[in-house]
């Protein structure tokens, strides 16, 4: 038996500045669904994330409320986790980046940074809000696009036509801040020179199993030539200030992937058996960062060059996924398909929506598309229709006919093999995150073992007293095979996996003791596991948003 791997996860940290919509939830989903199969696995697999607290937006965004910008971050961290674990997300630790430790270690990459030469600093030019005597990110600049005219467009990209451009070059900039126009300024700033660890972020890429198009993204980026990487931004700024240089603060995008180090710091500080130089320090444990597509450059280039620079590990990969549409449109308040974590809960079961999403998920970068139509009819056909009404259909004659006892043997030793054996593909599918082929794989599973059932009619034997033991026979084959499939869906599924081990009245399930059958044992009654999804909860979700 192979030892277990000992594993550290993290999930892009979300925003401050917003509640968790859809969009969102699929990586968080995605990324617990991937750790509770790791632990199913026996391996020892910590979930971490907290919130990315910093930044111009942020301190806006207090100020608009009359607030700090800590009671803004305080009050929206405590949203934010329970929004996330509303989901059954199960983190080890959900912190925040406006913390002591994120500050040390910050702090400590920057000075291991500049001691390795790899910081320099220089005079730039950039917009500059007088009303507002504020340096102006790019994202609240907004004006013509250079090269194609659209209106209404930010300081760094067009929405219309994806050109990407210097602040400098749009057409009749605007402050977003007062709505004045913006002059022209210059501050000295603090840079990365990432340009320098161009050969160990190829090595990195060629090593570390990297999906075809983020590689495919990250040459084209090479043959662009890495820039340096300004980490620095002007007062008044809601995060760090830099070591040595008043009234310079850190870019979020530097402290926030620190933001991972320190979340784990955070653990380690209440749990003194798990040794956080095990996970940073040394190669002999996996770390893996699941992000969007949106913010592949940070993950894949600089971060790990900051990591490599300041003497600790680099990432063992880093798993990247699409964006979610709704009903093939883009998340969009004006049409009614930007739909909160809340929204949602208010209208239907978390566990839903964490299926659906496993049966659309892939490894691939590929956009999932969220539609009502589809969802509804998944869940009643798949979940209802021929995973939970599998146990109904056997579990009532072994209450009613045999006080709850399983028979002390199985009719079909071959039939509950084969479903053993297809665990090992199915895992195989978990691991390389190709979770629609693992829902797959389980949905025919789930065929097979309701045409066993409707093939040995227990409902027509249990008219025959003399055909008793069949039926008991029957139906213990049948919620076995049940128990194998309540076990490969117990990642997507974890509420009602427990629930489903409180009523066959079993241990935690796993995939190591999978192939244990339950003989000669005591079930508890059956009780509704999942009720059908409505139209009217889907009118009603609709129409909340």
């Amino acid at each position: 038996m192979s030892s277990p791997r000992h594993i550290l996860v993290t999930a892009g940290l979300p925003y401050a500045n917003g509640s968790i919509h859809l969009g969102h939830l699929v990586e968080y989903i995605q990324t617990d669904i991937w750790c509770r199969f790791q632990r199913l696995m026996g391996n020892e697999c910590f979930y971490i994330c907290g919130d990315d607290t910093h930044g111009t937006a942020i301190m806006l965004a207090a100020q608009k409320q009359g607030i700090t910008p800590e009671a803004l971050i305080a009050k929206v961290h405590e949203e934010h986790f329970r929004d996330l674990t509303a989901f059954h997300i199960q983190f080890a630790d959900y912190y925040t980046t406006h913390s002591e430790e994120n500050k040390t270690l910050a702090c400590f990459i920057y000075e291991q940074l500049k001691k390795r030469g790899d910081i320099s600093s220089k005079k730039m030019t950039q917009f500059f809000d007088e009303k507002e005597n504020i340096f102006l990110p790019d994202r609240f600049i907004k004006g013509e696009c250079p090269r194609c005219g659209a209106k209404d467009q930010y300081g760094d990209n067009c929405e219309n036509c994806g050109a990407t451009y210097s602040p400098q070059e749009l057409k009749n900039p605007v402050s977003v801040i007062s709505g004045t126009t913006p002059v022209e300024k210059e501050s000295e700033h603090y840079f990365f020179d990432l340009a320098k660890y161009a050969d160990i972020l190829k090595e990195w890429m060629k090593t570390h199993h990297l999906q075809d198009s983020v590689v495919h993204k990250l040459n084209e980026w090479f043959e662009e030539g890495l820039k340096d990487w300004n980490i620095s931004r002007d007062a008044p700024y809601f995060g760090f200030e830099i070591p040595g240089a008043p009234k310079k603060y850190f870019y979020v995008w530097m402290d926030a992937p620190v933001g991972y180090m320190s979340t784990f710091k955070h653990f380690c500080n209440s749990h003194s058996e798990i040794k956080f130089e095990n996970y940073w320090n040394s190669e002999q444990t996996e770390l893996y960062h699941f992000i969007g597509k949106d913010i592949m450059y940070f993950h894949t280039l600089f971060w790990p060059a900051m990591l490599h620079g300041a003497g600790f590990r680099m990432p063992t990969s880093v798993f990247v996924h699409g964006f979610l549409t709704i009903n093939g449109t883009k998340m969009s308040k004006s049409r009614g398909t930007f739909i909160t974590a809340q929204a949602y809960l208010n209208a239907l079961k978390p566990e839903f929506l964490r299926y659906y999403f496993a049966a659309k998920l892939t490894p691939q970068v590929d956009d999932i598309d969220l539609n009502f139509e589809d969802f509804t009819l998944r869940v009643n056909s798949d979940l209802v229709g021929k995973f939970v009404n599998l146990a109904s259909r056997c579990a009532g004659f072994i209450t009613k006919k045999f006080e709850g006892k399983l028979a002390k043997q199985l009719q079909d030793e071959n039939l509950f093999t084969h479903f053993v054996e297809k665990g090992k593909e199915i895992a195989e599918n978990y691991e390389s995150l190709n979770y629609n082929r693992a829902m797959r794989d389980i949905m025919q599973l789930a065929d097979e073992a309701n045409k066993y059932i409707d093939e040995q009619k227990p409902w027509s034997l249990a008219k025959d007293e003399t055909q008793s033991d069949k039926v008991q026979l029957i139906c213990t084959q049948g919620l076995n095979l049940f128990k194998l499939l309540a076990t490969y869906l117990k990642p997507v599924l974890p509420d009602t996996a427990k629930n489903i081990e409180e009523f066959l009245a079993i241990e935690a399930m796993d995939w190591k003791t999978r192939a244990k059958p339950m003989l000669n044992h005591t079930i508890h009654s059956f009780k509704p596991l999942m009720q059908r999804v409505q139209k009217e909860a889907i009118d009603a979700l609709v129409k909340a948003t």
